[in-house]
């Protein structure tokens, strides 16, 4: 081998080494196992289901530990108590947004969930403000989810009690309530635009948890180099935004800056109002990754929770039945659900907690990262620290829910049988990076079900023993297996 290709590489190991070793040197780090030079725990971490491998290391490790996604140390939170500490008591310390390699090529530090410092919050801020302005946690939001359950229900019933797969049918209706707030209208479920969204959102879901997406976040260098998955989240994310660009520019020609109709408008008039400020996070480019942003959280995690809870609907037909006797007893027949009538639905209620209790979602919430040196328990944890807390390890905990893996509405009713809240309940996560559409998406649930529940029965073409409620991927997010089902009219 040429003399000098032999020192280049030798320098190059060096230099890796280096680097590895000074990554792995600062702060007084929580333990962990023992990482590989340059790849870390990478190779447990990528041909693993993630949630299962960091649970069995808690276990060894305790409830605060570190591994090590290629030279970067990541500390991993897996426990009430831990999560709790870190995400709410020290909010701000921990409200920072590790950004995966992919996700950092595309959305370039904008919008919401990937973004940090004063774009994350400025554009965090108004997209609250502006979605509570537009309909979010008022009535006029709460007619327009009702509007788009009732256009579930009528999609429903054009399957003629057929045996059909749920699966676009409930996620164009989330997509619907979010497109009404942000551009100002809905489409109808077969128009073709609307379906090729939809395709995009619902690839993007599966293919995060495949092994070239997860390379590819811990090593961006290989993105343009490597093969696989990733390059279709990368050409589906161009798709979405082109698409939301079409949209802003017909918003620009017809925009009326005395009367915004959705949040495209408010965004375009607060970039006037700021033009001639060079450091205005109000931009095309921010809008178009906050639309990006909006979109896909407001319709993936809400229809994926609606088809894995129809599937445990299907497997449990005694509590199915329960709470159709209780929507027959608060709501009747003859009028829509609505959101006064949680309070008097108990058991429903506590169905659709437990809902998302049991389907763990998201095992592990989106990685934050620290803001500044952090002091935490008996460790000192450097300024962007990556830091995975286990949601998984809160949703399942014994002590607050008993047996865990079974479902039963019970974990969220008292002995009476009234409605029991638990702070253990996170599927949203908390802290500073708690979901923006929360508020939504819990009235989505209760308004969706309760709808379909009461004009529907539903039939499992097959022994429902035998429906499988395991997930078909288990790693960064939990996807129901495909099933089909007959909605027979009340």
């Amino acid at each position: 081998m040429d003399p000098l290709v032999v020192l280049v590489l030798c320098l190059s190991c060096l230099l890796l080494f280096s680097l590895w070793k000074q990554s792995h040197g600062r702060g007084n780090l929580p333990p962990g196992p023992t990482p590989l030079p340059v790849l870390g725990n990478i190779l447990q971490i990528a041909f693993k289901d993630i949630s299962t491998y960091l649970m069995d290391l808690s276990k060894v490790y305790g409830p605060v530990f570190t591994v090590y996604l290629g030279m970067k140390p990541t500390v991993v939170l897996h426990s009430y108590e831990a999560v709790k500490e870190a995400l709410i008591d020290l909010g701000e310390e921990f409200s920072g947004r590790n950004v995966p390699g992919i996700f950092k090529r595309s959305n370039k530090g904008l919008g919401i969930v990937f973004s940090n410092g004063k774009t994350w919050k400025h554009t965090r801020h108004f997209s609250l403000v502006t979605l509570r302005n537009v309909g979010m946690g008022k009535r006029s939001i709460e007619e327009r989810v009702q509007e788009e359950a009732r256009c579930l229900v009528e999609e429903l019933r054009k399957t003629n009690a057929s045996p059909c797969d749920p699966t676009f049918i409930l996620g164009a209706a989330p997509c619907n309530v979010i497109c009404s707030m942000i551009f100002q209208s809905r489409f109808e479920y077969k128009d073709q635009e609307f379906l090729n969204l939809m395709t995009k959102f619902n690839e993007n879901f599966e293919i995060t948890n495949f092994t070239s997406v997860k390379v590819c976040n811990t090593f961006p260098i290989l993105i343009d180099y490597l093969p696989g998955d990733h390059q279709s989240v990368i050409r589906n994310n161009a798709y979405i935004r082109n698409y939301a660009l079409q949209r802003v520019k017909e918003h620009q020609e017809s925009l009326d800056i005395n009367n915004p109709r959705d949040f495209i408008d408010c965004f375009l008039i607060r970039m006037e109002q700021e033009k001639h400020n060079p450091q205005s996070e109000f931009t095309i480019d921010n809008l178009l990754v906050t639309l990006f942003d909006l979109l896909s959280a407001g319709t993936e995690t809400t229809s994926t929770t609606l088809r894995y809870g129809l599937l445990l609907l299907l497997k449990h037909p005694k509590v199915t039945a329960k709470v159709q006797e209780e929507i027959e007893r608060v709501i009747g027949r003859h009028r829509s659900p609505c959101m006064q009538d949680r309070s008097r639905m108990p058991y429903t209620d506590a169905v659709v907690h437990e809902i998302q209790r049991y389907i763990d979602l998201i095992p592990v919430s989106a990685p934050r990262a620290t803001t500044c040196d952090v002091k935490f328990r008996n460790y000192l944890i450097p300024k962007g620290t990556v830091i995975f807390p286990m949601l998984t390890s809160v949703l399942n905990d014994e002590k607050e829910f008993p047996n865990p893996k079974e479902f039963d509405p019970g974990h969220f009713l008292d002995k009476s049988g009234n409605f029991k809240k638990s702070d253990y309940f996170l599927p949203f996560s908390a802290g500073k990076r708690a979901c923006v559409g929360e508020a939504l998406a819990r009235m989505e649930l209760f308004l969706f079900l309760t709808s379909i529940l009461q004009n529907f029965t539903l039939k499992s073409h097959g022994d429902v023993k035998d429906l499988d409620t395991t997930p078909l991927v288990n790693g960064v997010c939990r996807v129901p297996r495909l099933y089909n089902l007959s909605f027979i009219p009340v």
